[in-house]
């Protein structure tokens, strides 16, 4: 056995080159903060006695062009340049809802630059349900403008100039809001009250069209049952509508015929007039689910389709009561129906099922020539391009707005791409003799 003293020397031996290797690490540690002189960190630096001094050794230009390391010597330049509408620029207006404010964007489209962006934004006082563009100036001195007519949450429909960057306000607004419940009138003042209230829509206005053969005239749906014809030199309804038992969802003017209007409902019905005589010329198709859209067939003047919130497209003659042919296109409520602004045949329609899908219509024989989920979530609305029949514009739950050339698909490639483009001419001196150029004004 080894004894109580031998035990504590032997333990201790091992201690002594510890304290070595303690006195080792710490000079190391020593050694790597020498170099940021740490041990002088509050001595003054003689250096440097001044601001001027330590900038002493910078040059400074007068301008960027002197400047050899500035290689952009023009930033506005680019700016301008994305500022400037150029005459290859289609313009996509779109209505974006966020928590806190509402916007009608104004975005520019350049397909053979490959550029698409926001160019201005107009804040707006509501929630945006519709949107359309028109030309008329009611200002006598003005031959043409470019504004667009927004319908909203409220019965106003407000009329912005998208020539004016940063405006506050609508260049003028068609109808008014309700009248706030005030203490006991007189008859007098509660007849002009009750005149002035009922002057334009009572409810939400859900769907604008403009009269491009009768420029003064813009229709508008309404969720209070009814349709205006408004009078844009006025600025007053010229004619009121009220075939509709529920809201008016969509509604479009013909394209070559001034006094023709189709419009679709709640009440599952689509409603087609004469709006020279809209109380004795009308006709009435009745659907399976809630009317979502209506379009004109610009190649085939009397057909018009028509979605459903079912998810059917019917295609009608205006002369017949049967459908021309029925389309089970979607599995949710058909929210987009657009036919090639130029490709005879060519419809794509989107749906609440977050697809799009693009159908071959030509000979009333429907067929299914390419389906794609667009991962934008539900998807709201959808525009062909006037100038490029292939490319469209789709609005949805994510991502707002996108811009989709079809052709990039072989399908679609392959079926349209020979067929012969036609360019539709709406302008009022090439409508048909039915059309009235005065047949709407008040």
């Amino acid at each position: 056995m080894v004894s109580g003293p031998e035990l504590s020397d032997e333990a201790e031996a091992p201690q002594e080159p510890v304290e070595d290797d303690e006195n080792e690490s710490g000079r190391e540690a020593v050694d790597e903060l020498a170099e940021y002189g740490l041990d002088k960190y509050d001595e003054d630096d003689t250096d440097a006695t001044n601001l001027g001094d330590s900038l002493a050794g910078l040059t400074v230009y007068c301008s960027n062009e002197e400047d050899p390391y500035i290689t952009i010597k023009d930033t506005d330049q680019y700016e301008r340049e994305d500022f400037q509408i150029k005459p290859n620029d289609n313009l996509v207006l779109a209505g974006r809802a966020e928590k806190e404010c509402c916007n009608l964007e104004i975005h520019v489209y350049n397909s053979e630059e490959n550029s698409f962006y926001i160019h201005h934004d107009i804040l707006l006082p509501a929630y945006p349900l519709c949107i359309e563009w028109l030309n008329f100036d009611p200002n006598p001195d003005e031959r043409q403008g470019n504004y667009a007519a927004v319908g909203n949450m409220t019965p106003v429909i407000d009329i912005w100039d998208l020539d004016v960057v940063d405006c506050l306000e609508p260049v003028f607004s068609l109808g008014s809001k309700k009248l706030a419940k005030k203490k006991k009138k007189s008859k007098k003042k509660a007849a002009a009250a009750a005149a002035e209230a009922v002057e334009g829509h009572a409810d939400a206005v859900l769907d604008l069209s403009w009269n491009k053969l009768v420029r003064n005239v813009l229709a508008s749906a309404s969720a209070d049952n009814t349709i205006i014809l408004w009078d844009l030199g006025q600025g007053k309804p010229a004619t009121t509508l009220t075939r509709h038992t529920d809201k008016v969802q969509t509604l479009k003017f013909h394209p070559f015929e001034a006094q023709t209007l189709i419009s679709g409902s709640f009440d599952k019905s689509a409603v087609l007039y004469d709006c020279r005589s809209p109380k004795d010329s009308h006709r009435t198709w009745r659907f399976s689910g809630e009317v979502e859209r209506v379009t004109w067939d610009h190649f085939s003047p009397y057909n018009f389709l028509t979605s459903t919130e079912d998810g059917f497209v019917y295609c009608l003659d205006a002369r017949s009561d049967k459908p021309v042919f029925t389309i089970k296109a979607h599995d949710g409520e058909v929210s987009g129906l657009d036919l090639s602004s130029q490709i005879k045949g060519c419809l794509v329609t989107s749906s609440a099922d977050k697809h799009v899908k693009i159908w071959d219509i030509l000979g009333n024989k429907p067929s299914l020539i390419h389906s794609r989920d667009m991962k934008m979530g539900v998807l709201f609305c959808s525009s062909c391009c006037p100038d490029l029949p292939f490319v469209y514009a789709f609005g949805g739950q994510r991502e707002g707005l996108r811009v989709w050339d079809i052709s990039d698909v072989a399908a679609v490639n392959t079926t349209f791409g020979n067929r012969e483009k036609l360019v539709v001419n709406t302008l009022p001196e090439t409508a048909g003799p039915s059309s009235s150029g005065t047949a709407m004004e008040s």
